[in-house]
């Protein structure tokens, strides 16, 4: 099971950080995407870390300005969300899947992730 928290209201150029909870199976041999879908359009991937070597993908629109992490707490991970934009009003959701040797064939699509949390609710106000 994964949860996801964090979200809120927040300005334009300001930061949020979202967090990851996995329970029931360990992240080890994961890879975590988080994902965001805005009303009348179609998920997208973020960002995405795989646990057992740390590497890291982000979408075009994120980088720069978003950091996905995996902490000290075993079993989460977080998204550090910096300047953000009203472009960036989602639902964020993060998700699982086994990894895979090649992060960037899969590591943002999001129909091959098998397990999700529910979402959070992050609106940039402008």
């Amino acid at each position: 099971q994964l949860q996801a928290s964090g979200g809120g209201l927040v300005q334009a150029g300001g930061s949020l950080r979202l967090s990851c909870a996995a329970s029931g199976f360990s992240l080890d041999d994961y890879t975590i995407g988080w994902f965001r879908q805005a009303p009348g359009k179609e998920r997208e991937g973020v960002s995405c870390i795989r646990s057992s070597d740390g590497s890291t993908l982000y979408a075009d629109s994120v980088k720069g300005r978003f950091t996905i992490s995996s902490g000290n707490a075993k079993n989460m991970v977080y998204l550090q969300m910096n300047s953000l934009r009203p472009e960036d009003t989602a639902v964020y959701y993060c998700a699982a899947v086994r990894a895979e040797h090649r992060l960037e064939m899969y590591g943002l699509l999001f129909y091959l992730y098998d397990r999700w949390g529910q979402g959070t609710l992050v609106t940039v106000s402008s």
